[in-house]
């Protein structure tokens, strides 16, 4: 299976989260090398009464903020699997979800006990309207 199916497969349980109100947010973390970028921290944010999601890129000496559809932040997020992230992580309320890349390249995706107990105020405001 590719990066890019893989990856697929992780992030329809990052939309699935967010349809049912139970994100709290995604970190792409664990970088091959020293690079000057760290992570990317997604979390949803509303713009023009549209959910979306704000994608923060944590550089050594600077953030970066953009701002995407849910669809669009998947195309966007997929680039950074293996190139220079080894890992993401979904945090929702009933649990984590962890995509990982071995040496090897080969893929993991694994689902352990949730870290937060709440939801995203955005994304539950969202959802209350």
């Amino acid at each position: 299976m590719s990066f890019t199916e893989s990856f697929t497969e992780f992030y329809n349980q990052v939309e699935t989260s967010i349809a049912d109100g139970t994100f709290a947010k995604l970190t792409l973390a664990k970088t091959i090398g020293n690079t000057d970028l760290m992570n990317i921290y997604v979390r949803p944010i509303v713009e023009e009464d549209i959910l979306k999601l704000e994608l923060k890129y944590k550089f050594q000496q600077e953030e970066k903020v953009e701002i995407h559809s849910i669809d669009k932040a998947q195309n966007v997020l997929v680039n950074y699997i293996n190139n220079p992230f080894m890992s993401a992580i979904l945090f929702t309320t009933e649990f984590d979800l962890t995509y990982k890349l071995n040496k090897k390249r080969a893929v993991s995706i694994t689902e352990s006990r949730n870290t937060f107990g709440n939801a995203s105020e955005v994304l539950l405001d969202y959802l209350n309207q």
